[in-house]
């Protein structure tokens, strides 16, 4: 750990060298590329030369203890080397997150498809309660999204919706989503008032560049449509929607929201690319990790990640036993506090699988 932060540390100082240059400052290209590098490692440096420099403060101050001081003196010395052993051990334990590896696709945008599952009716307004949430909380990180494709139940609800988030980071923080979530609540349609639970599934994908994932032509077979609307009726004069069939592992795609074509073909091999990429990605982590489980779960779309209490008043996270109230703001795309203690847990995790 020591040599690789020392390693990083020497880098540092060369891109800082390499970027003073006059030949580095006239290349904006390379400029760029060396700003971007520096500006990735600097935390991690700023972090470790503050350890450093802590390390060298606290063995000065226990050093003090050996200058026959007064009583009082003495005591102070106690207290200040205390204060920089409990800074010590915090400065360590962020050092060893900060070198946790990055997942590859935390920058990524994403492809999220939500799926109406057990309880009817209501099972397809609880999955356009989840859209609503994550656009909201889309549109509050500043996120662009862009529906894909759509199943309307016809009640205000969606069998199914699939829509991508473009923006950075976007994956590192809705990753933790994929799962079945599940609702508790009294329906609209309920004239008893008996409390009704109903599922829906989330699937969160990475968006995946053509370079990821190679797609051979002959692989796909291409049909064109007419786009539905509510009720499965035809909408468009013109035959737009496609579906795309990609013979080898039978996954279909179908992309009908736009008026272009060309535009649902593009969209349409999107989430095909994701869906292969992430078929793919699955493969080699049961791979790497059959003896590793994650705390927040294995993102497994049969695992049952959340649930939703509507008469308590309460979202319950059953992967790290977290329990939240006020549900309506939560609906309402308040997600960062939900998010934010399951990257912990996530982190915290691998730290402990790390040391072991």
């Amino acid at each position: 750990m020591w040599d690789r932060l020392e390693q990083i540390d020497r880098r540092y100082q060369e891109l800082d060298e390499q970027i003073a240059t006059p030949e580095v400052a006239s290349d904006p290209k390379q400029l760029q590329v060396l700003a971007q590098e520096r500006a990735g490692i600097e935390s991690l440096v700023t972090k470790y030369r503050q350890y450093k420099a802590n390390s060298k403060e606290l063995e000065e101050t226990r050093a003090m203890l050996n200058d026959g001081l007064d009583k009082d003196m003495m005591a102070l010395v106690k207290q200040e080397i205390e204060s920089l052993t409990s800074k010590q051990d915090r400065l360590l334990q962020e050092l060893r997150l900060a070198l946790l590896p990055k997942d590859a696709n935390d920058e990524k945008g994403i492809i999220i498809e939500i799926r109406a599952g057990a309880g009817g009716d209501e099972a397809g307004l609880f999955a356009a309660d989840l859209f609503r949430m994550y656009s909201r909380y889309a549109q509050s990180k500043g996120w662009d999204i862009d529906i894909i494709d759509s199943n309307e139940s016809g009640i205000g609800g969606f069998k199914e919706i699939i829509f991508e988030i473009e923006g950075r980071g976007a994956f590192s923080r809705l990753k933790y989503e994929s799962g079945v979530h599940r609702v508790q609540r009294v329906p609209t349609t309920e004239s008893s008032g008996r409390i009704h639970t109903s599922t829906a599934t989330v699937a969160v994908l990475p968006k995946a560049d053509e370079v990821e994932v190679s797609i051979n032509p002959d692989d796909l077979e291409t049909d064109i449509f007419h786009s539905r609307g509510a009720g499965g009726q035809n909408v468009n004069k013109v035959a737009t929607a496609v579906r795309i069939t990609h013979v080898p592992t039978g996954i279909v795609v179908t992309c009908q929201d736009e008026r272009s074509q060309l535009r649902n073909k593009t969209k349409a091999m999107s989430v095909l690319r994701a869906r292969l990429l992430d078929i793919e990605q699955r493969k080699q982590e049961r791979e790497i990790t059959t003896q590793r489980r994650s705390q927040v779960g294995t993102g497994d779309r049969s695992e049952k990640i959340r649930t939703y209490n509507f008469p308590q008043d309460r979202v319950s996270d059953h992967r790290i036993s977290l329990n939240l109230h006020n549900l309506p703001r939560i609906l309402e795309g308040e997600l960062d506090q939900l998010i934010d203690t399951l990257a912990t847990s996530d982190r915290a995790k691998r730290l402990e699988e790390q040391l072991a």
